[in-house]
């Protein structure tokens, strides 16, 4: 049988899990994360719940595959079948931000200062961000990891207080060291620019008004890409 290996953005996310963490990982899938951190004895149970039948019988064929215990896996909504007092460390990664925002959403009881959130959007980092910021998180660290030539950023939030500037909601709330968010704010630059373009040839009024904040949003990129700049020591 083969080893299990993570791909990089679960790597990233499995390093980050606490020693002896009790953890909930929603939209598991194939359950890889939750199968190598029992495997490595790394947490002490967990929950791995998925939307869907089809993933969540993939998830329990890989926790057969592998011979792996203290794992249970249920089909749920987001949190809606696991308890507060089950985990203590809850992963989110794998969707969108918006479908992340309504899973918090509907599970308040993350921010009751018991609980380590470890999240990866796959889109719309920014709304998670504010969302965060608004909603009685901090974001503790964040870091962007490379996988198959795609960036993807992951969050460590706690209940906490955060206030963020708009350079940060955009460009990353803690960024400002990592390696790879030149690339990332270059990325983000070069879309917005992109849709500002297309917002001011449109004669609609609320592309006008769109348009306003599209370069309000560049601005703010462009000074995350400045600080990044001077804070690695980028003369250039």
């Amino acid at each position: 049988m083969r080893a299990l290996e993570l791909p990089p953005r679960l790597r990233l996310i499995a390093d980050w899990v606490p020693e002896g963490a009790r953890l909930a990982d929603v939209g598991t899938d194939h359950a890889y994360l939750p199968n190598w951190l029992r495997l490595h004895g790394r947490i002490r149970s967990a929950v791995a719940s998925d939307l869907r039948p089809g993933p969540l019988e993939r998830a329990k064929a890989a926790g057969r595959l592998y011979g792996t215990d203290g794992i249970d896996y249920r089909l749920c909504s987001g949190l809606s079948g696991v308890s507060p007092a089950e985990a203590d460390t809850i992963v989110i990664a794998g969707m969108g931000g918006e479908t992340i925002l309504s899973i918090l959403k509907a599970a308040p009881w993350t921010a009751d200062g018991r609980h380590t959130l470890l999240l990866q959007p796959q889109t719309h980092e920014e709304l998670v961000r504010r969302y965060l910021a608004e909603s009685g998180f901090a974001i503790s660290r964040e870091a962007l990891v490379q996988d198959r030539g795609t960036l993807y950023t992951v969050m460590e939030a706690r209940a906490g207080r955060m206030e963020l500037s708009l350079s940060r909601i955009w460009g990353g709330a803690e960024l400002t060291h990592d390696p790879l968010a030149d690339r990332y704010l270059i990325e983000k630059i070069i879309r917005t620019q992109t849709a500002l373009a297309g917002a001011k040839r449109s004669a609609r009024p609320a592309d006008a008004a769109k348009a306003e904040e599209l370069r309000d949003i560049l601005t703010a990129l462009l000074r995350a890409r400045e600080e990044w700049r001077h804070a690695n020591g980028c003369t250039n």
